[in-house]
């Protein structure tokens, strides 16, 4: 069996991690990568990086392929395109591009440190409205909120 930990470790063996201001130079660039959020639904309502693509990482294999209710044309028109795909603090971004990797997508980055460190990183994040998220509350939504019976033993 194996942990979430080691499944995180296999996965970074077939994806490269950008940091937080390598995505900033990345998208400032003439050729900016799409840049992919697999959050569940209130998060990203909630906050994301302005122009990112919402594509929930349990549906993430539908959106990348034609013929689902779940289809995003612009996703699966982009298997050579660079892509950056971010999560809450990197992990589930990281199992979502190897996903990806194996589904055939050339250029998938995984943003090491997520929203959470695109948003320490003093970054724009926006709500579903398009409204600017002010950061401070952001890092407050953002935080571990590990409950007391969550913890394994000590």
């Amino acid at each position: 069996m194996k942990t979430f930990n080691q499944l995180i470790e296999e996965a970074l063996t077939c994806i490269e991690e950008l940091f937080p201001w390598d995505l900033e130079e990345k998208l400032a660039s003439d050729s900016p990568p799409m840049v992919v959020d697999v959050r569940e639904e209130h998060e990203w309502n909630a906050m994301h990086i302005d122009g990112s693509i919402f594509a929930p990482r349990g549906v993430l294999e539908q959106c990348c392929e034609w013929n689902y209710d779940e289809t995003i044309p612009e996703l699966v028109q982009a298997r050579e395109r660079e892509i950056v795909v971010v999560c809450r603090s990197g992990n589930r971004s990281v199992l979502a591009a190897c996903t990806m990797h194996i589904l055939g997508y050339q250029k998938v980055y995984s943003l090491k440190t997520g929203i959470r460190g695109w948003n320490d990183y003093d970054q724009p994040l926006v709500d579903k409205d398009g409204q600017t998220v002010d950061p401070d509350e952001a890092e407050v939504f953002l935080a571990n909120k590990v409950r007391e019976d969550q913890k394994g033993p000590q």
